[in-house]
């Protein structure tokens, strides 16, 4: 198998490092090896997270480059396009559709880009996903992150059983249950 590219990417808090351990996990317990590195920025001060995964027979470095990402999944829209250099040619961008103001926005300095959906579909095939509402439909605003891997389940060619398996293996056990339901309105978000 090549090696498949995933870059992840939010803002402190929104469970971007979950998400990845979910996935990272998903992919090593089907054999594949797996190499993860992170990019926190200020992100306990609500700044950038990004994070890499790469996956396939075998994988010798982390590092995506510019044009490499066959997917990236973007917990915010502007993180999104702050990837979008990354994506290669015919890649997807799964995003959430909320927009969390980064501090030159909130001091005034600068104004949120009121064109990205756009612009990203302008480069990418792009699915957006109401991943705060339906956390919040599924009981908890805070597994809008497994909504997100919910969505990018019902794309891809991991087996729904493995996800499944995956988030009983790493969420704990209280908050499984909203979390299982959120996964699975993600997933009928993304058929």
């Amino acid at each position: 198998m090549s090696t498949k590219n995933i870059m992840i990417t939010g803002v402190g808090g929104q469970g971007t490092l979950l998400a990845v351990r979910i996935l990272a996990h998903i992919v090593q317990e089907m054999g594949y090896d797996v190499k993860v590195s992170e990019v926190h920025g200020m992100s306990q001060r609500g700044g950038s997270v990004v994070t890499y995964l790469k996956y396939g027979d075998k994988v010798y470095s982390p590092i995506i480059g510019l044009g490499e990402a066959d997917t990236i999944l973007s917990f915010e829209k502007l993180e999104a396009l702050r990837c979008l250099p990354y994506l290669r040619e015919g890649g997807e961008i799964i995003v959430n559709d909320q927009e969390i103001d980064p501090m030159p926005v909130i001091t005034g300095a600068m104004e949120y880009p009121s064109d990205i959906e756009n612009t990203l579909r302008a480069h990418a095939k792009v699915r957006l996903v109401k991943a705060l509402e339906l956390a919040n439909e599924a009981g908890n605003s805070r597994t809008a992150n497994v909504v997100l891997l919910g969505a990018m389940a019902a794309a891809g060619n991991i087996p729904k059983e493995n996800w499944i398996d995956a988030l009983k293996s790493t969420v704990p056990a209280k908050f499984l249950d909203v979390n299982l339901k959120a996964f699975e309105l993600g997933f009928a978000s993304g058929q």
